[in-house]
């Protein structure tokens, strides 16, 4: 697995064997990233539940002023604080350890001393079915324009409280993912 645009483009991403780790797919980083082209520079990037660190790299390769990937299990962390340190550039992500329901609760919301994020990735393990129980503790943390990325299984239903709406979504045979924006009333 590789990063697929950007200044970072080519790189190799390790993807451990690890239980659960399902790295979203080239074709469907292609698309997401096409879809946020316009959105990227600049932003600060919130990727949860990061494994891999494909998305959340993704975005600083593409532009994104920082990201920071959260990753509950060591080795993960481990391998995603290594591939930082040996891109040039790299210190503009910022790993963290941490449970990442526990971490959010953590950080202040938006507005509130927190700058908030513009871009979030939420791509829990499909079997902890986390998205319900990550809204509550996400949503307050994004800035008024943010834009949300779910992935989830083709059958799961994923439905964000108002004011968010999709804003674009595709499928594979196993994966449902879509593009959210806040709407305002």
């Amino acid at each position: 697995m590789r990063i697929i645009g950007g200044r970072w483009r080519g790189t190799r991403l390790d993807v451990a064997d690890s239980p659960g780790l399902r790295p979203t797919s080239d074709r469907v980083r292609e698309t997401l990233f096409n879809w946020l082209l316009p959105a990227l520079p600049g932003a600060r990037v919130l990727d949860l539940f990061a494994g891999s660190g494909a998305l959340g790299m993704e975005a600083l390769s593409r532009g994104a002023a920082s990201a920071v990937l959260v990753e509950r299990d060591p080795a993960l962390a481990a391998n995603l604080r290594a591939l930082a340190a040996r891109l040039q550039g790299g210190q503009a992500a910022q790993i963290v350890q941490a449970d990442a329901l526990g971490w959010l609760a953590g950080q202040a919301p938006a507005g509130e001393g927190g700058a908030g994020f513009d871009l979030a990735f939420v791509d829990p393990p499909f079997a902890a079915g986390l998205w319900d129980a990550v809204w509550p503790a996400l949503l307050p943390r994004l800035a008024p324009s943010a834009w949300l990325y779910v992935e989830a299984p083709i059958a799961t239903a994923v439905a964000l409280p108002p004011p968010w709406s999709p804003h674009r979504e595709g499928a594979t045979r196993e994966v449902r993912y879509a593009l959210y924006r806040r709407i305002d009333a």
